[in-house]
Order: C-alpha cells, then structure tokens, then sequence
C-alpha cells in the first residue's frame, strides 16, 4: 500500500479516524480534569572535597575525583529509609504531621544527579505548595548531615540552592495532556481505519468489481441525501451531478457493443437494498431525454415499485398482458414529465419465476423491443430469486447496480456466477452511494442518484 492509498483510507474512514481523535482529547481532558494538582520546590546540593589547609594539589585531585566517582551513591542515599524517617521526625516537630509512612514520604522525594556535575538536585511534589517547600527543607538539610556522618572525610556537603516556594502547579499539564492525548488518539484512529479497510470485504473500488467478475464499472453514483425527495432526474437540475451520471452510463452504454447496439437491458442487483429501481427508472429517463422512444417495464412481480415512484397505475401492466386480461397497447401508461413509456408489473402472481419464463413472456420482451428504441426492466435481485436471470436470458443482457461498502465481492461473484449459468450476458456494472470524497475510485466523480434513508425505501 502506497502513501496515495494510505491517504485514500484516510479519506474513506475519516469518521473512524476523528472519533478516536477526539476520544482521546476527552481522555485527556478527563485525566487533567481528575488529577490533583501537585507543586514542586528544589534545593541543591553540593559535594565537594575536604583536603584541609595543607592539603596539597594531589590531595584535592584525588578528593574531588573520589567525589565524583561517588555521587550517584550519594543521590541514592538521599531517598533512604533513615533519612526519611529524620525528615518525617522533623516535620512532626515542626508541626507539620502529614502523616506520610516512608515509602509514602520516598514517592514525593526525586535526587538526580545534575550531568557532569558534583551537584545532587533533590525535588519533591506536593499537592501543597507549602509543604512540598518544607519537605524540601528538611530533607536538603538532613541529607547534607547524613552525608557527613556515613562518610565523615574526604566528602562535604554544602546546600548551595535552599528549598524553593511556587505558587504554579508543575502538574497536570493541560495542553500537553491535550496533544499527547489527541496524536494518541490520532495514531489509534489511523491504524483502526487501516484495519477495518484491510479486513474489508465489500465493493468499495472499481478494481474491487474488475478483480472479482470479467465486467466494466459503467458509472457509479455519489451519495445525495435530496434523493428521497426527489427521486427522478427531471426533479433535479440538468447539470446536477445525479444527471451527470446518469448521462455517463447512458453513454458508456453506446460503447457496449458497437456492431449491435442493446435494445432491451434488465437491472438487477444481487439483493436488495442496492437502488437497482431508482437506477432503472433514471436510465430510462436519461435515455429518453436523448430522444429515444423508452419503455421501462416493472419486472419486479414480487416487490413492484416503479409505479409508486412515477407516481403511475400499478394494476394493469406485465402479468396481465401475459394472461390476456389486457391488450399491450392499452396497458402501457406515457410518464408527462419524462416522456417515459411504462409497463408496470400487474396483479402479483402466486408463480412469478414460472411466469417469466413462459413463452409468452419471451414473446412479449421480442415484441416491445420492436416497438421501442429501448426496454430497460427493472428485475428483482439474482440471489434471492432466479426471475431476473431469467429475463436477462430472454433480452440483451443485464447490468448489475451493486451498492459500495455493503455490496460484498462474493456476493457480487455469485451475482455475476447467476447470470452465466443461464448464458445472459452481463453488460457492466453501475456502482452506487459511493463517497463524495476519499472513495477508492471508480473513474468517475458524479453525484449518487439513489440515496434513500431506511433501507425499505431502496429496492
């Protein structure tokens, strides 16, 4: 994976990505917000060599290197238990009873030797400014008579910086707590993202429908939250980016063929919920708007709904042309604002894959395609049943409308696996409710025409 994909993955799961970053800036807000404030005070001390007045240059060398050799014994000393417990002994006679056990005392006491230096820093963190300053006190001054009484010559220990006092809290620290916590977060969102893309196994590029079936991605569709509103292009402007897409298909489906151009198209999906109606009935439109004479049929005899979102009659259409209850002439309805001409599905049969294939439903599909420029059938989805298959056997072929991120490539491969089982031919793929931005790529930039809220609204 290339930086280019890393940031395409940023992109596609930014929401993955500010969700743990601000999970972690309220972490950090939460931390800074509970813990107790503490105060530091430092005092300094000094190790150097008692060589005496006729101590000569040798002398002070080797005192001041033994020094030096020592002190880090020497800080280590300083958070000893006896020292301590002197410390605690004073503070008690100096009216200060904290009540601290040593080891409770050792956790706010830190020596460390200054680097390259003789000199032994000692700090000490109270919630308190006051007594971490007499903690400080003491414990400077007790180490600095520890030391002489443990090693009496050739050490000496001088306190050159007293305890201090500060009114500021050395800790929490808010904005460093905020940016650890947010590059935290950021760092966890980023590698959650690449994970849950990595383990992804739905449709979510043009690569991911070519690697999976032997079919072109035709046009995909962006998500747009006006659709359930305004379902149809002639609802929309003409330069709207749903009716762009909708002209790329139209086009891409010239290309298909160009010794026998398809007159009669089913559109199916391989389950439901993956706008395969709103693709058939925008199709229609896109191609009618060219001056085409279209007839879009509802071959869905199980869920119909072209009629509802055309706003036409439903009870006469396909299944009643079939049993000769109504001539095709009379039952085929002309949507005013697109032009359209419309089958719609008829009365639900009890046996709908038995009827559609029939001969007289083949004989019908043979008819309409005389009698229109072309038929686009909007069919029911090829896993759950076999009617679509079998339409898009009887007609030029079939494009397939699956929906990105929920789409998987096995249902896609066992979609594509339905149609060759019957020798249809499947012209290409229509991808929709792809991101506006970060999706991996399908070519094509447009606006998604089929972004229906509850699923129950998509077909």
């Amino acid at each position: 994976m290339d930086f280019k994909e890393l940031l395409r993955t940023a992109q596609r799961r930014w929401l993955t990505i500010v969700v743990f970053f601000l999970l972690g800036l309220l972490g950090g807000g939460a931390l800074t917000y509970f813990q107790t404030p503490k105060y530091e005070s430092t005092a300094r001390v000094f190790i150097g060599a008692t060589t005496g007045t006729t101590g000569t240059t040798n002398d002070i060398i080797a005192s001041s290197y033994f020094a030096a050799q020592r002190v880090q014994s020497y800080a280590e000393l300083a958070t000893s238990t006896q020292v301590l417990q002197k410390v605690n002994d004073r503070l008690d006679r100096q009216g200060l009873d904290l009540g601290l056990t040593t080891s409770q005392l050792r956790d706010k006491i830190e020596a460390t030797v200054t680097e390259l230096t003789v000199i032994i820093e000692i700090k000490v963190k109270d919630p308190k400014p006051e007594n971490a300053e007499a903690i400080a006190r003491a414990e400077s001054e007790i180490f600095t008579q520890y030391l002489v009484e443990v090693e009496p010559s050739p050490i000496k220990a001088t306190i050159v910086d007293s305890a201090s006092y500060s009114s500021n809290a050395v800790s929490p620290r808010p904005l460093l707590n905020l940016l650890v916590a947010g590059v935290l977060g950021l760092v966890i969102g980023a590698a959650m993202a690449l994970l849950r893309d990595l383990l992804d196994n739905t449709v979510s590029s043009a690569s991911d429908v070519e690697n999976t079936i032997d079919a072109p991605v035709l046009s995909s569709v962006a998500y747009d939250a006006d659709v359930p509103k305004h379902p149809l292009l002639t609802e929309v402007g003409s330069h709207s980016t749903r009716v762009e897409a909708f002209r790329l298909l139209r086009t891409n489906l010239q290309f298909l063929d160009l010794d026998s151009r398809p007159r009669a198209l089913v559109i199916t999906s391989a389950v439901p919920s993956e706008g395969k109606t709103s693709t058939a009935t925008n199709l229609a439109i896109a191609l009618a708007q060219t001056g085409l004479r279209v007839l879009l049929v509802d071959g869905d005899l199980r869920r119909p709904k072209v009629a509802s979102v055309l706003g036409l009659e439903r009870s006469v259409g396909l299944t009643t042309v079939l049993v000769g209850r109504s001539e095709l002439q009379d039952s085929i309805q002309k949507h005013t604002d697109s032009g359209i001409y419309f089958l719609a599905s008829g009365p639900i049969p009890p046996n709908p894959t038995e009827v559609l294939q029939s001969r007289a439903a083949q004989e019908l599909f043979d008819r309409v395609s005389q009698m229109f420029d072309m038929v686009i059938i909007d069919g029911p989805p090829l896993l759950p049943v076999s009617d679509a298959a079998i339409m898009a056997r009887d007609v030029d072929g079939a494009i397939l409308v699956v929906r990105h991120g929920k789409t998987t490539k096995e249902q896609l491969k066992q979609a594509a696996s339905r149609l060759a089982q019957v020798d249809a031919n499947l012209l290409g793929v229509m991808v929709n409710m792809t991101p506006k931005r970060g999706g991996k790529g399908y070519g094509y930039g447009y606006g998604y025409g089929y972004g229906y809220g509850p699923d129950k609204q998509r077909s």
